[in-house]
């Protein structure tokens, strides 16, 4: 299976553009650390409410942040494909990176978390948590969830370039 997404992803065209333009990859790089900031800023805005801060904002008033929240997801989507297809070593560099393998991990728990809480009703009791209130436990479980798997995200993403560290350091 990794062969075939390994195959999957070398799209010629994408690395031969990365690699021709030195102007791509630092572009991409900029895009995705503005596009994961405005991710956790929103999400992390909204999770922080649902924990109980910022009580003077009423929870709803952060559903107008949900199409920035997707558009900068979507911006991440796009930018980390270029870092993989575009990478001089291919796509294996990616696939077989133990941090890679873990930030994707997270991202796929963070969105499974994403959709139980919207479409479990957490969403609409939260939402309807008036001013001053607090919002039910199991928004909140969704919250710490949310924030917990972000802030990983970032953390081996951080770490992707430092895979033999994280390798070293589990003993592997």
């Amino acid at each position: 299976m990794l062969e075939q997404l390994n195959q999957w992803l070398s799209i010629q065209a994408v690395a031969s553009f990365v690699n021709e333009y030195g102007w791509v990859w630092p572009v991409c790089e900029m895009l995705h650390y503005v596009g994961m900031s405005l991710l956790l800023g929103l999400i992390g805005l909204l999770d922080l409410r649902i924990l109980g801060l910022f009580k003077g904002i009423p929870v709803k008033a952060f559903d107008r942040f949900v199409p920035i929240g997707i558009a900068a997801f979507v911006i991440n989507l796009i930018t980390g494909f270029v870092f993989i297809a575009g990478t001089p070593d291919g796509p294996n560099f990616y696939l077989t990176n133990l941090s890679f393998q873990l930030k994707m991990g997270c991202i796929l728990l963070a969105l499974i978390n994403l959709v139980v809480f919207y479409y479990s009703g957490l969403h609409t009791r939260a939402a309807a948590t008036p001013v001053g209130g607090d919002t039910p436990v199991g928004a909140k479980v969704a919250a710490v969830l949310s924030l917990l798997l972000w802030v990983l995200v970032i953390f081996f993403g951080r770490l992707l370039m430092y895979n033999d560290t994280l390798l070293l350091l589990l003993g592997m």
